[in-house]
């Protein structure tokens, strides 16, 4: 559930087809993303996901994979 809400919030910022995101996808490489479109989608998730990914965090996030993993470790916290 987690990845599939981060991958529409993905399609819909960088206007891909959901099916052309997966966990593997490298935001930088995948999709174009340039430093100011990775701070748009990391808000969109905090957002969506109501967590908050420290910028330490925000510099180790090359993948779709990675922002799910990180969703699921900061919800297990709670």
């Amino acid at each position: 559930m987690v990845f599939e809400k981060v991958r529409d919030i993905i399609a819909e910022q960088f206007d891909v087809e959901t099916d052309e995101v997966t966990a593997e996808s490298n935001i930088v490489d995948d999709f174009g993303a340039d430093s100011l479109d990775v701070v748009d989608l990391i808000s969109s998730v905090e957002d969506e996901f109501d967590v908050q990914i420290p910028d330490e965090k925000v510099e180790g996030i090359k993948t779709v994979g990675d922002i799910v993993a990180f969703i699921e470790s900061a919800s297990s916290e709670d």
